[in-house]
C-alpha cells in the first residue's frame, strides 16, 4: 500500500531503536490517506485525530475542555468534544449544546450581520462618514472615517479602556478625542473600538439595542435560541466558565462595563447554533428554505479587501488572511474566511469547499498563544483533509499533513513528561544550596578536629581561621576588583 512507496522508516527511523516508532508512523500514514478520502455520506462520529488534539491540549493545561464541529451547508459532519464544564463531581460533559462566551466572534455573528442588514435595507452606506451618525466626531480631525473603515479595521483608531462608571456616550466621546494616528483606509490595525462604534451605530440607526435587533432579525428566524447576550442565571449550569468571570458574565472588561451588550464582545452561543449560522452563510443567506440574509449581502460581506501592501486580506468584519488567521489551517481555500475569539473560540468557513469548522474551548492558558494557535491550525487542517469534497483532489498534501500532525501526537504521547523550566531552576538552586551546606559541614568538622588536638601552633591557628572564613553564606560574595555593588 502507501508504505511500499513512502515509508516512515526512511523518514523518521535512525536506527534499530526507532523501528517500533517508525512502524507506528507507517500505520498513521496509511490511516491518514484512508481518512482523507472524499466524503460520500454523512458521518457524525468524532474525528480520532481531533479527539487526540483536544486531549493533548487538556493534558498540556492549554484548555479545560472543548468541542469541534465540522459541517457543510447540509448539516454537521462530525462533532468531537472533550472535558467537562468544571472539576466538580458529576459536572456535565462539554458538547455541541454547551454555551460558550464567544468573545470577538461577536463581531461576525452579531455586529457584522446587523450592520449588513441595515445596509441591505438602504438605511446606511459603506462610505457614510462616521460623523453622519456620530456628531461627536464632527470637527475632531477624523471626519474621513467611514463605516467601511470600521468594518475592515482601517479607521486608524486605537483601543480605549472604558471606565467603571462610563456609559456608551462617554466611550464615544473618548474615541472621538483620540489623536489622529494615520489616514483612514491606509493600514490595517485591529481594534475592538471599531466594533464598539458599529454596535452603537446599529442602535442609533434602528432605534433598537444590538441584542434586541439581532434576536428579532437574525437569531429568531435562524432558529438559534441559545445565541444571546446577557444569558439568564438559570442557564449557568450549561455555560462553560471563563477565566476571571462568573458563568454567564462576559469576560471582556470593556463589554462588561458597557452593560454586557457591545459590538465587539458579549455574545454567548453553542457550537450547534454556530453551525446553523455557518450553514446559512454557505447557503448564500438561506437555511432550511428560509432566507435570513440576502445573497448580495453575503457576497459583499465575504469579498476581499487588501491592505498593508497585500499582506492582509479582510472581508467586512471577517478575517481572510492576516496574523490572526490560524484557524485557516493548511488547506482552506483563498476564498475562505473566519474569526477568532480571546476566550478560545474560532470559526472558519470555506464556500469553495462547502465546509466549516467551529472550535469552542474553555481556555486556561492565555499566555501560550503559539500553542493555542497551533491547536486551531491543526484542527482546521485535519478537517479540510478529511472532509474535502468529492473530486477536490489536492494530491498527496492533505494526507501527508495529517500524518505530520498524527506523528507529532505520537511523539508527545511517548515522550517523557518535561519538567517546567521554573521547577528545574528551583531544583538547581536547592542542589547548590545543599552542596554548600555539605562543604560548610566538612570544614566545620575539620576545624573541630584541629581544636580537639589542642594544637596551638601558629600553623594550626592560621588553618583554623582560614577554614572558618570559608563557611560564610554563598549569597555574601566577596566583591572582586571593578565589580559593581
Amino acid at each position: 500500500m502507501l508504505c511500499q512507496l513512502f515509508s516512515a522508516s526512511l523518514l523518521f527511523a535512525s536506527g534499530p531503536a526507532d523501528a517500533e516508532h517508525a512502524a507506528a508512523i507507517d500505520l498513521i500514514l496509511d490511516r491518514a490517506f484512508s481518512q482523507a478520502a472524499p466524503v460520500d455520506s454523512k458521518d457524525f462520529s468524532p474525528s480520532p485525530t481531533i479527539d487526540r488534539l483536544l486531549e493533548r491540549a487538556i493534558s498540556q493545561n492549554l484548555i479545560a475542555g472543548g468541542v469541534a464541529v465540522i459541517g457543510n451547508r447540509d448539516g454537521i459532519l462530525s462533532t468531537t468534544a472533550r472535558g467537562r464544564l468544571n472539576a466538580g463531581a458529576g459536572s456535565p460533559l462539554i458538547g455541541e449544546r454547551t454555551i460558550f462566551d464567544l468573545a470577538s466572534l461577536t463581531k461576525v455573528i452579531a455586529t457584522t450581520p446587523a450592520v449588513m442588514k441595515l445596509l441591505d435595507e438602504g438605511r446606511i452606506g459603506l462610505l457614510d462618514p462616521l460623523s453622519r451618525w456620530f456628531p461627536e466626531f464632527a470637527a475632531s480631525g477624523q471626519e474621513q472615517i467611514t463605516i467601511l473603515n470600521l468594518l475592515t479595521h482601517t479607521s486608524g483608531l486605537d483601543d480605549i479602556t472604558v471606565g467603571t462608571e462610563q456609559s456608551m456616550e462617554c466611550a464615544v466621546r473618548k474615541a472621538a478625542a483620540e489623536k489622529y494616528r494615520q489616514r483612514p483606509g491606509s493600514h490595517f490595525h485591529y481594534a475592538d473600538l471599531n466594533f464598539i462604534l458599529l454596535g452603537e451605530l446599529v442602535r442609533r440607526v434602528s432605534g433598537e439595542t444590538l441584542d434586541a435587533f439581532c434576536r428579532q432579525q437574525i437569531y429568531g428566524p435562524l432558529g438559534t435560541s441559545a445565541t444571546m447576550f446577557l444569558p439568564s442565571r438559570d442557564l449557568s449550569v450549561s455555560i462553560a466558565p471563563t477565566s476571571g468571570a462568573e458563568c454567564g458574565i462576559v469576560q471582556d472588561p470593556n463589554a462588561r462595563r458597557l452593560g454586557g451588550v457591545a459590538g465587539h464582545a458579549g455574545l454567548f452561543s453553542t457550537a450547534h447554533d454556530l453551525s446553523r449560522y455557518a450553514r446559512m452563510i454557505l447557503g448564500g443567506g438561506v437555511i432550511d428554505n428560509r432566507r435570513i440574509l440576502s445573497e448580495r449581502v453575503v457576497t459583499q460581506m465575504t469579498s476581499p479587501y487588501f491592505y498593508n501592501n497585500g499582506a492582509v486580506t479582510r472581508g467586512l468584519g471577517w478575517d481572510m488572511e492576516s496574523p490572526f488567521s490560524a484557524p485557516k489551517g493548511s488547506f482552506f481555500s483563498q476564498a475562505s474566511f473566519g474569526h477568532t475569539g480571546y476566550s478560545g473560540s474560532s470559526i472558519w468557513i470555506d464556500p469553495q469547499q462547502d465546509l466549516f469548522v467551529i472550535l469552542l474551548t474553555n481556555r486556561v492558558n492565555y499566555r501560550d498563544t503559539k500553542s493555542f494557535n497551533q491547536l486551531r491550525r491543526d484542527v482546521s487542517t485535519v478537517a479540510a483533509a478529511n472532509f474535502k469534497l468529492p473530486g477536490d483532489d489536492q494530491g498527496l498534501a492533505p494526507p501527508w499533513e495529517v500524518a505530520r500532525i498524527n506523528e507529532g501526537l505520537l511523539r508527545d504521547s511517548t515522550r517523557p513528561a518535561q519538567v517546567p523550566r521554573r521547577a528545574v531552576k528551583l531544583a538547581s538552586r536547592s542542589h547548590q544550596k545543599w552542596q554548600h551546606q555539605q562543604h560548610a559541614h566538612r570544614r566545620t568538622m575539620r576545624l573541630e578536629r584541629l581544636m580537639a588536638r589542642g594544637s596551638r601552633s601558629h600553623h594550626a591557628t592560621r588553618t583554623a581561621r582560614a577554614e572558618a572564613s570559608k563557611t560564610s553564606h554563598p549569597s555574601k560574595k566577596r566583591r572582586g576588583p571593578g565589580r559593581r555593588a
